[in-house]
């Protein structure tokens, strides 16, 4: 992706983006997808002042997983609302697949998040009187997409997470799992490139976590999207290549997953059998 693709973003301010500028993008000569550089975020003013994020650095490449960990109030909230474009750094520098996101207008960020981001949070967030087709179907509604297109796409997305044939059926007549399996599909929707996960098992039993983990694991291992994820659940950030662990809004450790291996290989074995 060049700096191009998003430079006429200000004319582009809900859905009319060309196709060409929201395909899922490409990283050249192996750069990371996503680079922090001394990102720092701060509230208020003078003894009211809080420092969420004190310089952080930080790499992701494509593909892959990545578990953000740290106790309440450490800053990992605050670094995903960054980097989903959610909030904006108060000084620092942020590259998504070399382009400036830290030089972008409102509008071109909010380009970039659609066309690139996908969303999926703990509280699920689906419309409750609305099927779970029509809650996939709204981000494609929001870029304009025609009835038709948004209707098959949203199937399909139902489909890739195991709710086909539940099209029809509001969040009240599904499971806890079964709503966030639609929160995801409605995340996966305008395929993009990088999947951002707040907590996403924190309102499900056990059982319920670990097939959403599955999901998870197999959407990054089978269609290599890139995954980061909050969580506080040791064995839900087991399925992440790395942990990265916040602490007063500095990253105290970033390091490969120790206990990633073991669970790959059996979510891999779960998948040929």
């Amino acid at each position: 992706m060049s700096a191009g693709a998003f430079a006429g973003a200000d004319a582009v301010t809900d859905s009319r983006a060309s196709p060409a500028s929201l395909a899922p993008a490409t990283s050249a000569g192996g750069q990371p997808l996503i680079r922090l550089r001394g990102i720092t975020r701060t509230y208020g003013e003078g003894q009211a002042m809080v420092q969420a994020l004190r310089g952080v650095d930080l790499d992701i490449r494509r593909g892959e997983f990545v578990a953000i960990m740290g106790p309440s109030g450490s800053g990992k909230s605050t670094c995903m609302n960054v980097l989903g474009c959610l909030d904006s750094p108060t000084r620092g520098e942020y590259f998504f697949d070399g382009v400036p996101v830290h030089g972008m207008s409102r509008d071109q960020r909010a380009l970039l998040r659609r066309s690139q981001l996908g969303f999926v949070f703990q509280g699920f967030n689906l419309l409750p009187r609305t099927t779970a087709l029509e809650n996939v179907e709204l981000p494609l509604l929001y870029r304009g997409e025609g009835a038709a297109r948004r209707h098959a796409l949203a199937r399909e997305a139902l489909a890739a997470v195991g709710l086909a044939g539940r099209e029809k059926h509001t969040p009240a007549e599904l499971s806890g799992g079964q709503q966030q399996r639609v929160a995801i599909a409605r995340a996966l929707v305008t395929s993009p490139a990088v999947l951002l996960a707040d907590e996403p098992t924190g309102n499900l039993d056990s059982q319920r976590g670990r097939e959403i983990m599955e999901l998870l694991t197999g959407l990054n291992d089978e269609r290599g999207i890139t995954i980061l994820m909050v969580t506080h659940e040791a064995d839900m950030a087991a399925h992440a290549h790395r942990i990265v662990r916040f602490v007063d809004g500095l990253i105290a450790s970033d390091e490969p997953n120790t206990r990633g291996a073991p669970v790959a290989a059996a979510h891999a074995a779960s998948r040929e059998a």
